[in-house]
């Protein structure tokens, strides 16, 4: 979605929508919407005809190739030549001197916004219509790509407006918002929880001394990305520690504190990061990757068994 942000607003809307909406807005504003007559052309002029005469050519050769990135480049090279003419001609300026030569400097940006509907049919088709419809193009053939004469002089133009619109981060965010979305539904949809492990006896099970505890402190452990240092009330005088590398599934470990939390007791202690950790607290993972500490549904004495 940034990608197709960045695209639409850096080329569609700065390099072909800006050339379309100078020429249409430049055309209404001194001949009234009607395409102008072509008077005598300079070398500039000549140059720019010449320069996308040949883009039927290429772009179809593009196509046939399956290139199509590279035949839509070609397409928005023609709004390139357009904006780069009309910028070299300056028509606003010239309008003062020689109202004849702009004339011809917008018949030829006229036909350039005829080419470039042409041109761009096989990729945004929706556009191209939308363009056809202000330039009052009824009907056109892929063959007239990359001729002068689209538009005869003459020809009243559709009411001009924006072709695209700008993309804001809130419109895009929103869109990967909704994917994201979209997505977390699909994959809890489909969730499949993990294979059963291998049965176990009640004597195996019994081995396991699971406890309640109250959490009276947590913090991150230093120079540890993963770690979480829990002070646990589990009933004795001192409590006990116990580390857990759940760090990145709780922002804020002030979160914690307050819970109470089921872990193992009898976990032989090891070491962390220079901490000694006494137990193992449970948690639960999600379908989604998240992770849950295991809490009680009401407050119970901490120490008491779980069983």
């Amino acid at each position: 979605w940034k990608d197709f942000q960045e695209r639409n607003n850096s080329e569609l809307v700065a390099i072909y929508g800006n050339f379309v909406n100078r020429a249409l807005q430049l055309t209404k504003k001194y001949w009234g919407g009607v395409v102008p007559a072509c008077g005598e052309l300079t070398e500039v002029d000549r140059q720019t005809i010449a320069e996308f005469k040949d883009v039927k050519a290429k772009v179809e050769e593009l196509l046939d190739g399956f290139k199509f990135r590279d035949a839509l480049k070609e397409a928005m090279n023609l709004a390139r030549i357009g904006n780069r003419y009309i910028t070299e001609c300056e028509p606003w300026k010239v309008w003062k001197t020689d109202p004849k030569r702009v004339e011809t400097i917008l018949y030829v940006c006229l036909q350039l916004c005829a080419n470039l509907a042409i041109a761009f049919e096989p990729f945004l088709p929706f556009s191209s219509k939308k363009l056809r419809a202000m330039l009052n193009m009824d009907s056109f053939e892929w063959e007239q790509l990359g001729s002068m004469d689209i538009l005869a002089a003459g020809t009243q133009l559709g009411e001009a407006s924006l072709l695209f619109e700008k993309l804001e981060d809130s419109v895009i965010d929103a869109q990967l918002l909704k994917l994201e979305n979209t997505k977390k539904a699909n994959e809890a949809a489909n969730y499949e929880p993990e294979p059963i492990k291998e049965n176990v006896d009640f004597d195996t099970f019994e081995k396991l001394d699971i406890r309640v505890g109250l959490v009276t402190s947590c913090e991150k452990v230093k120079k540890s990305k993963k770690l979480l240092k829990f002070h646990i009330d589990d009933g004795t005088k001192d409590g006990r520690t116990i580390l857990s590398g759940i760090a990145a599934y709780y922002e804020d470990p002030q979160e914690l504190v307050g819970k109470q939390v089921l872990f193992v007791a009898n976990f032989a202690p090891r070491k962390m990061m220079g901490e000694e950790s006494q137990g193992m607290i449970l948690s639960a993972v999600n379908y989604d990757g998240t992770l849950s500490v295991t809490t009680t549904s009401k407050d119970v004495k901490p120490g008491s068994q779980v069983g």
